[in-house]
């Protein structure tokens, strides 16, 4: 007797439709799974038999055989317990075949039948929409979660009991809908602001233009002097999440298991702040089976790592592809798989080891081969690709009680998508979404320069020592201050403010 049901495997952060063959035949009883399963697949064997049974359903006391076909992927977790749970009752005339074949199955039993929650729901959802199916029959902590996809019915269940008694016909559950328009207006506000932040007008502006391009940046102050409270504040003043965005980095948390049941979408920019002590596995992702690292955690948004001299070299250093490419490769044996991993590097360091270099008030207790040493950690390739670097100094003491407010995030934030908003109808036929990504072809080509302005930019680049690479980044980071403030010609001025954010390029003492 053979039966039929369809769920799914992530690889990656795509879903994957796996067909469940089940046959029960005469024999001696038994049931074996075939189709490359691992061995969190293989246990669903007991899992299964103990759940059917405690449900009150027969168990086949037959020879049982169930081919996870295409078999030449291979399938890990727990998702497909309930996909091969329904094919025996299926195979046992428990539940008819063609309700079964209807939709996508995914969830993880208990012994007692119980549904318990799964990671990737949200793929899943979206594979079953593409292949055509009716819905998908889900755990209900994950029911919001696949909500969120549209055209497909949600079917969001408990007990092992209650999905047959759906197939039946014999329990109505109604599907789940969720307005993603309502997601992004109830979460839309930020518990964080700039106009907290006293002082610090000059890396506030810097910020500003790192988020209006998508410019890295590197913060440089002594401790105390604000540089974390502004890196956690830029998520604030970025261009909202578009639906296509949400859902994207939405994925990635769902696969890794990090989405709660309150917050089905992610609908506001990551920020990731991992601390200095992470593998680069951590930072980039791996495994024997690949997860995301922050890296793609932090896509459509912030990484921070604070500190940056402390992170180790290889950690540093896996940084160069993400943030060159825009995703991340990693290679195994048997699979090699692409993350994305867009996102704003925005790192902060000391000036020395204890942090006073170039201090008014507190002096240094360095040696110039300590400080040398500190500040040769992070490699010249990597600070290649970080566009703004500024320093962040210490805020006086009598300004700390200073009342009044500055400037805050939403009115920032405007500023900033009105910019963004420039680049993407200027890269629109590209394929680059700001300026930070532009090559040297799109360079020349939009950052065209009159001769009086040229003229004041060679001048700087001599009297400075200016190299070409600090050169092209001038010219970026320009074009960003011209496009916030809605000029279609970068100015001298501009040339003038773009300068002061490459202070590593100018020897400046920090």
């Amino acid at each position: 007797m053979l039966s039929k049901s369809f769920g799914g495997v992530v690889i990656g952060i795509k879903a994957f439709l796996v067909e469940i063959e089940l046959d029960v035949s005469t024999g001696l009883p038994g049931f074996q799974i075939v189709g490359l399963p691992e061995a969190s697949v293989k246990e669903s064997r007991e899992r299964v038999k103990t759940a059917i049974k405690n449900c009150g359903f027969k168990f086949p006391d037959q020879k049982i055989t169930a081919n996870l076909a295409p078999a030449d992927i291979k399938k890990e977790g727990t998702g497909l317990d309930l996909p091969i749970a329904l094919s025996i009752l299926c195979a046992s005339r428990t539940v008819p075949e063609e309700r079964i074949n209807r939709y996508i199955l995914c969830g993880e039993l208990s012994l007692d039948g119980a549904i318990r929650k799964a990671k990737g729901i949200l793929p899943m959802a979206l594979m079953a929409r593409e292949r055509g199916f009716s819905g998908i029959i889900c755990p209900k902590e994950n029911g919001k979660e696949a909500g969120v996809v549209e055209g497909i019915d949600i079917i969001a269940v408990e007990h092992l009991s209650q999905v047959v008694g759906f197939l039946k016909g014999e329990l109505n559950i109604d599907p789940i809908k969720v307005e993603p328009a309502s997601l992004f207006k109830n979460n839309a506000a930020f518990e964080l602001d700039f106009k907290d932040v006293i002082g610090q007008e000059h890396a506030k502006r810097a910020l500003e233009v790192a988020a209006a391009g998508g410019h890295n940046c590197l913060m440089i102050g002594p401790p105390g002097s604000g540089k974390t409270m502004l890196a956690r504040r830029l998520p604030s003043i970025l261009p909202p999440l578009t639906f296509e965005e949400a859902l994207e980095t939405t994925a990635i948390y769902s696969v890794s298991g990090l989405l709660s049941e309150d917050n089905p979408l992610i609908v506001k920019r990551p920020f990731c702040a991992p601390h200095h002590t992470i593998s680069d596995a951590g930072i980039i992702g791996g495994g024997t089976y690949p997860r995301p690292g922050q890296v793609s955690l932090s896509h459509n948004g912030v990484l921070f790592l604070d500190e940056l001299p402390e992170f180790r070299r290889n950690v540093l250093e896996s940084l160069r592809q993400p943030l060159e490419d825009g995703f991340v490769t990693i290679s195994r044996a048997s699979m090699t798989l692409k993350f994305p991993s867009r996102f704003t590097l925005v790192a902060a360091q000391n000036p020395c080891p204890c942090g006073y270099l170039g201090h008014e008030e507190k002096t240094c207790s360095c040696t110039p081969a300590q400080i040398h040493r500190y500040q040769t950690k992070v490699s010249g390739p990597l600070l290649d690709r970080i566009d703004i670097h500024i320093q962040v100094p210490a805020v006086p003491y009598k300004n700390l009680g200073r009342k009044g407010e500055g400037e805050s995030s939403r009115v920032i934030r405007e500023r900033v998508t009105k910019a963004r908003a420039i680049q993407e109808e200027r890269f629109k036929r590209i394929g680059i979404f700001s300026n930070s990504q532009m090559s040297i072809k799109e360079i020349k080509k939009f950052c065209t320069l009159t001769r009086e302005t040229a003229s004041f930019l060679e001048k700087v680049c001599e009297k400075l020592g200016l190299s070409a690479r600090a050169y092209h980044r001038i010219l970026k980071i320009s074009r960003t201050i011209a496009d916030l403030e809605g000029k279609k010609d970068i100015s001298t001025s501009h040339i003038g403010e773009a300068v002061q954010y490459r202070g590593l390029d100018r020897n400046q003492p920090f």
